[in-house]
């Protein structure tokens, strides 16, 4: 009992929050053993302690988005990639609340802002803080300002870098707190640590993926102007994934090019040897894949994602919300149930504009010979002789087709982003457990 304690998921996740909390205040326990300067004053402190956890934040990111399997398996990719965009917001604040209250406490340090006469340490933290800015501004609004997304992805690694390393060199060079020796090699080892994480998953890990490449056995048209492609692993035996996990892809080039995209698996878990992926063809790369041939060289970095039917097997069935392409996570687990003879009876409320655009239309009815499945298709324009579901999955729709045990089933949502606010809300008015309810959003950056 006690090992089965110890290895739940539960506790592998409160650990590694407590483990964030330790490590994001461990510089200030340390910096306090021993007293700080004399005579500096409550505000003064108080800015330099906001400026340590702001700093410490930052560092902490690259573990967030290294991809690291044992925290991602606790939380899944949404969870993780929300939290890292919320910290990294209180971050900044903190690391902006820093120099204010020090201007406010002595108003003589705002003469540190004259960059060309200002000390180097006053330099680099003017440096550190338009980087962090720089970041965050492209981030937020990456898509009004038209930024593409490798462009974006390479440049947010750089300034985050830069934050850290320049953020440190001012710490470095205030000196008051951190002129003990051995205080410096805490702050250099946190930061040495972020820079290995950066390494990792920019040069460790492309060069493990070179070592079990893919090849591109098919690329067939689907409904909806979806494509799968179809991979199929050379040298090795592929690897194996939990129905409803994604991938990261790297098609035609290096792996060390950083131009990889997120996208969930359509086919069976039980068929590692062939790995197939519903792509909707909506921007720059996924209206090339069409265009990629047999043969094609790709590269994998997975599986990820904790979006998945697996990881509850006393579940007494299921009911999948999908909208558009949100159907492919959906796809997998329907598909991998039927391989396992699995008798639990599974509901797919299914969102699309035509009957003609849905994808996997055809597949998803033959599957009702080799599951207990119940398929509702909901129609934004449906054809004249349409006698299903209209308009949108609302609560009203809802409450006519899930059970009214509500928590016998697990719910897996999939859409567009005020399709999954607009199911989420109304599953929550339907007295569904929180803990039932689980979503995966198309957009990861």
């Amino acid at each position: 009992m006690r090992s089965l304690l110890m290895h739940s998921p539960i506790v592998v996740a409160l650990g590694w929050i407590i483990a964030f909390l330790f490590f994001t205040i461990l510089p200030l326990f340390v910096l306090l053993i021993y007293s700080p300067p004399a005579g500096r004053g409550f505000w003064l402190d108080f800015s330099v302690a906001l400026g340590f956890i702001g700093l410490a934040l930052m560092a902490l990111q690259f573990a967030l988005t290294a991809r690291i399997n044992r925290i991602e398996a606790s939380y899944g990719i949404d969870l993780i990639l929300s939290f890292h965009r919320y910290t990294s917001f209180v971050a900044f604040v903190m690391v902006l609340v820093h120099p204010l209250i020090l201007f406010w406490a002595q108003p003589n340090t705002i003469e540190l802002l004259n960059f060309p006469v200002a000390p180097l340490r006053a330099q680099l933290a003017v440096l550190a803080t338009l980087a962090f800015m720089t970041m965050i501004v492209t981030t937020i609004w990456r898509k009004p300002l038209k930024i593409p997304y490798e462009p974006w992805r390479l440049s947010h690694s750089i300034l985050s870098v830069l934050a850290v390393g320049l953020g440190l060199g001012h710490a470095l060079g205030v000196g008051n707190y951190l002129g003990l020796f051995w205080k410096s090699v805490l702050w250099s080892a946190i930061a040495l640590v972020a820079i290995w994480l950066i390494v990792y998953i920019r040069l460790v890990k492309p060069w493990l993926m070179t070592k079990k490449p893919f090849l591109v056995e098919e690329v067939k048209p689907e409904r909806g102007d979806v494509w799968t492609l179809a991979l199929r692993p050379v040298g090795h035996d592929g690897f194996r994934f939990q129905p409803g996990q994604f991938a990261w892809i790297t098609l035609n080039i290096t792996p060390f090019s950083m131009r990889e995209h997120p996208f969930s698996l359509s086919s069976s878990g039980e068929h590692p040897e062939r790995l197939e992926f519903g792509i909707k063809a909506v921007g720059d790369f996924t209206s090339r894949i069409r265009d990629y041939q047999p043969g094609t060289k790709a590269y994998l970095d997975g599986p990820y994602g904790v979006f998945t039917t697996d990881r509850y097997e006393d579940a007494a069935g299921f009911v999948l919300i999908a909208g558009g392409i949100g159907i492919t996570p959906m796809m997998s687990m329907l598909v991998t149930a039927a391989e396992r003879g699995d008798d639990r009876p599974y509901t797919l409320i299914y969102a699309n504009k035509t009957w003609d655009g849905i994808t996997y239309r055809e597949a998803i009815e033959e599957l009702k010979t080799r599951l207990d499945l119940t398929i509702i298709h909901v129609l934004r324009e449906p054809p004249e002789d349409w006698e299903g579901e209209t308009g949108y999955v609302d609560q009203e729709l809802l409450d006519r087709y899930i059970p009214k045990r509500r928590g016998t089933r697990h719910y897996f949502t999939c859409a567009s982003p005020k399709m999954m606010d607009q199911v989420e809300r109304a599953l929550h008015e339907l007295n569904v457990p929180v803990t039932n309810v689980h979503l995966e959003h198309y957009n990861l950056a």
